[in-house]
């Protein structure tokens, strides 16, 4: 039988000679975990693995390393060179176009669905469009409003932000969203100059996550760049589960 632990706080918790095979980890904070003797065979990770180490060896390093020689174009987001930056977005947006294509040609139902519970291929798009929204439309630009289509992470107060949690749009009001938040990084890189990006910006306002916390616009810029290139690969991998269009 599953037993499924959603939301609760397990600190410090010991599993000793605890059978964990197919255990699912969803959104789970595993920081500090300690692991001796375990049995990882045919596990898979995504996340976060900044200080990770395994048998005695650092492993951020050396998958940052292999990322970057499958996919040169990662080296681009994290420059400090307007003309790169405007490359890797002008990438990114391509990708995401030739995706979203895709996608499309696919029954609605498939842009809803959850894969292994995670956001759908809809709820990726408002959840990007979120992230330009308040790491460059906020930090940077100053705008105070949030589109309520927009989604946030789970830690975000989305009430505090106006975001409807509840909301259900059309297939056609994600893609306008998108587009706009889209052109809104585009048309601001377009003329962006080294002095800007390295400006210090402005503390977040209080709903923005990590609150009162200056940035430069580079910063916040590389957020967003690696979000989106995230992201992308985390709708191919769900799409791949597709069955044909």
């Amino acid at each position: 039988m599953t037993r499924r632990f959603d939301g609760d706080d397990l600190p410090g918790a010991e599993f000793v000679k605890a059978d964990l095979t197919g255990a699912f980890f969803l959104e789970a904070d595993l920081s500090n975990a300690r692991m001796r003797g375990v049995v990882l065979d045919g596990a898979e990770i995504d996340g976060s693995i900044e200080g990770l180490v395994v048998n005695g060896v650092e492993i951020e390093p050396l998958v940052e390393a292999e990322l970057d020689r499958r996919h040169p174009e990662r080296l681009l987001l994290r420059s400090s060179d307007p003309d790169e930056l405007r490359e890797a977005w002008r990438l990114l947006e391509q990708a995401w176009s030739v995706t979203t294509a895709e996608a499309l040609a696919h029954p609605e139902q498939l842009l809803r669905l959850r894969v292994a519970d995670e956001w759908s291929f809809l709820e990726t798009l408002r959840h990007l469009s979120f992230a330009s929204d308040s790491w460059i439309g906020a930090g940077v630009l100053g705008r105070t409003e949030f589109d309520p289509l927009e989604i946030a992470g789970w830690w975000f107060d989305s009430a505090a932000a106006g975001l409807d949690v509840d909301a259900d749009p059309s297939v056609q009001q994600v893609l306008e969203l998108r587009a706009s938040r889209q052109a809104m990084v585009r048309d601001w890189l377009d003329t962006v100059t080294v002095e800007e990006l390295h400006r210090l910006t402005a503390p977040d306002p209080a709903v923005l996550w990590p609150p009162q916390e200056q940035r430069t616009a580079l910063s916040r810029l590389h957020v967003v760049l690696n979000e989106e290139w995230w992201h992308h690969r985390f709708a191919r991998r769900d799409m791949a589960s597709w069955p044909p269009a």
